[in-house]
């Protein structure tokens, strides 16, 4: 397999700096951004034995897109094939060992440094690679391209604003996606920027987020929360980032008189955050509690703050109306597919670019709100608390509008029949 000169300086030069890439893999451990126990995965020291017979390697970033792959995972176990499962964060692992079918086992990833690829893939030998959405990392790509292991991008997107950067590096990003066997996008724009880009194959499969089963909840814990909130005014932020939880904890107090006994809930996009929020809120003289402290929110509560992992389907089932985080500020806006799933009316700000398309069904169908600031907020949670019956019909269509866009896992796993076929039967071998 021939590479330009460029990837193989890339490769010799990641080499080289190999003693630096640890030294920053021991500092993300000591900020607490790695798993001190399963380090050294990311080294591509694997801690599972590896499956007899075929095995697929599926790959998300992080906790969303891992968990919007589990319904192609679990087509796949169901006929009978092991699954590879990695991911990159410490909540991204910690949510799918809780949520993987059997026949699956999950690793995180192993960086991008040549011998960590290396003694990953040598151990796991992946009849297919599955990598969700835009994860492109050199090293990775030619190691499975000298293997002859098919590598297929699944719920592609290439936003207008990567597609800018790429355009500036035209060669290097034509290297990488001419690598790709198969490229399943997510909408038409993204397919047309990846073929324009150089991806020799692509085609249109839709969303694979909209056909995610939406998060699981014990139903005794969402039966003791409802009871402990009962007969409150309740909205939720989920996902939040700095600079929006000053915005939220602001409506709450312009509300809290036309709505007494109101409660605020804020779930930061990092848990790591809670004490910051809860400490934002006590400056502003309200009442916070944190979830991570076992501490359940009783009457003298005002800012609850869910600094937990894996809890959002409860909690998403106690309020009827949610704000989605990184939609207030530049982030782009993340997922609100599963509280539209689970019986919510959508609120968001004006910073969707990673999920136009979602947003904009939301929009169309006014199963969602758009507002610009707290002030705009403030307005729209008055209204939605004072009009049960609105908040309740925006609710409908949120869910109708996410069931309307189903079917792109049915689609993928159409496209990449023949990869696994070809597996099965050992032609590659």
């Amino acid at each position: 397999m021939s590479f330009p000169i460029i990837f193989k300086a890339y490769r010799t030069a990641v080499s080289m700096l190999e003693p630096a890439v640890l030294g920053l893999l021991y500092w993300r451990r000591h900020k607490g951004r790695e798993d001190r126990t399963r380090l050294s995965e990311r080294q591509g020291y694997p801690s599972r034995e590896r499956p007899k017979g075929h095995l697929m390697w599926v790959h998300g970033a992080s906790i969303g897109e891992t968990l919007s792959l589990l319904p192609i995972v679990e087509r796949m176990t169901q006929r009978g094939l092991s699954v590879l499962v990695t991911s990159g964060t410490k909540t991204s692992a910690s949510l799918i060992a809780r949520r993987l079918p059997p026949g699956a086992i999950h690793q995180f990833v192993p960086l991008d440094v040549p011998r960590y690829i290396k003694r990953f893939l040598e151990h796991w030998h992946p009849d297919l690679a599955l990598i969700a959405e835009s994860e492109i990392w050199p090293n990775t790509i030619m190691a499975l391209a000298e293997r002859d292991i098919p590598l297929v991008m699944v719920n592609g997107r290439m936003s207008d604003r990567s597609y800018q950067r790429w355009q500036k590096m035209p060669g290097i990003i034509r290297g990488l996606l001419e690598r790709f066997a198969l490229c399943l996008a997510q909408t038409s724009d993204d397919a047309e920027r990846l073929a324009r880009l150089g991806a020799p194959r692509v085609i249109v499969t839709g969303n694979i987020k909209f056909d995610a089963a939406p998060p699981p909840a014990d139903p005794r814990v969402v039966a003791h929360l409802s009871g402990l909130i009962a007969g409150r005014p309740v909205w939720l932020a989920a996902s939040t980032h700095p600079g929006e939880e000053s915005a939220i904890i602001a409506v709450h107090r312009a509300l809290a008189n036309r709505h007494p006994h109101l409660l605020t809930i804020i779930a930061p996009r990092h848990p790591h955050r809670g004490p910051d929020v809860a400490s934002l809120a006590r400056q502003a003289g309200l009442r916070a509690s944190r979830r991570s402290e076992g501490i359940h929110p009783d009457r003298a509560t005002d800012i609850y703050v869910v600094d937990t992992v894996g809890e959002m389907g409860l909690f998403y089932r106690l309020s009827p109306i949610v704000l989605m985080g990184g939609t207030l500020v530049p982030i782009g806006g993340h997922n609100p597919i599963e509280p539209a799933k689970l019986g919510a009316a959508i609120l968001h700000g004006p910073h969707v670019h990673t999920a136009t398309e979602i947003y904009e069904a939301l929009d169309r169908s006014r199963g969602a709100v758009m507002v610009k600031d707290s002030a705009t907020l403030a307005r729209a949670v008055n209204e939605l608390l004072s009009n049960a019956a609105l908040t309740r019909d925006m609710a409908r269509k949120s869910g109708e509008a996410v069931q309307a866009l189903g079917g792109a896992v049915d689609r993928t796993m159409q496209s990449v029949e023949s990869f696994i076929v070809q597996a099965k039967l050992g032609a590659r071998r």
